[in-house]
């Protein structure tokens, strides 16, 4: 594995690492992952080795999460601006496309990428990521519990509306709970009010390239019906249903997501 950090345009420190067991002889095409909100690079540890030997994995940490910088609170924070945070580490590392998967925020990110500069995402997987938050319960129930409660306290009290309790590791909910908060309450707070004011499903159809959705059946962000928009106006795209999981199903099922991306791009990925 390397690690690095590089200063984006504006000023900010990104941190980012990659993972590639591929035959030093071959060509591979990049797999960028993109995390959550609350989230960090690390999230992605059991996806990594399931997809580091066919791939060359790029995970970075979004601004104002993990290892990498926080911006203060006078600095503007946009979709434009994350969506710059990745070009800006493709170009850094010399990748002219990717294949991009996103959880969450991260397939926020990831849609707006494939949206504005659409020759750098060569196919796009979504998992628990709807077209903005806006049509959710985050910008009018999450921030003020969040202020009123704390991140790690209003996360342990909502956690059965992220994890399926009955089939879930008890150290992993608490790793969860940990990693969350360290984030900046604040900043977290700017970053889900950005996602929760942000809607755009009259744009999808600007996503051209395979696109892989994988829908939570048991969606407690918001409502199945927004992934129904995407199956319906992404014009290239696969659209799967994980029955009875709640949101967090990068962390719940990580196997069973890695393999379902090694699938889509082994049919999709034009290899």
């Amino acid at each position: 594995m390397a690690e690095g950090q590089f200063r984006t345009s504006d000023g900010e420190t990104i941190a980012y690492w990659i993972d590639d067991f591929t035959d030093p002889w071959t060509k591979p095409e990049t797999l960028l992952l993109l995390h959550s909100a609350m989230g960090h690079a690390q999230r992605f540890y059991a996806w990594v080795p399931l997809l580091c030997r066919q791939y060359p994995v790029v995970r970075m940490d979004l601004r104002g999460h993990g290892a990498s910088s926080v911006p203060a609170p006078s600095s503007p924070l946009t979709m434009e601006r994350l969506v710059q945070d990745v070009v800006e580490l493709m170009d850094r590392l010399g990748i002219p496309n990717a294949h991009v998967v996103g959880n969450s925020a991260g397939g926020y990110i990831g849609q707006n990428l494939a949206m504005t500069a659409p020759d750098r995402v060569r196919t796009l997987a979504l998992f628990g990521s709807t077209p903005g938050l806006k049509q959710s319960q985050a910008g009018t129930t999450w921030l003020p519990r969040i202020a009123k409660e704390g991140l790690r306290n209003f996360l342990a009290d909502t956690i059965a509306e992220r994890f399926p309790m009955d089939r879930t590791d008890p150290g992993l909910i608490q790793w969860f709970l940990d990693e969350a908060a360290k984030n900046d309450t604040p900043y977290i707070g700017r970053f889900v009010g950005l996602m929760a004011s942000l809607y755009w499903p009259e744009r999808l159809d600007l996503i051209r390239c395979p696109t892989l959705i994988v829908a939570p059946g048991a969606e407690t962000v918001g409502a199945l019906e927004n992934y129904h928009v995407m199956r319906d106006r992404i014009l290239d795209n696969e659209f799967l249903v994980y029955e009875g999981l709640p949101h967090n199903i990068c962390d719940a099922v990580p196997e069973r997501c890695a393999e379902e991306v090694r699938r889509f791009l082994g049919i999709r990925g034009g290899r």
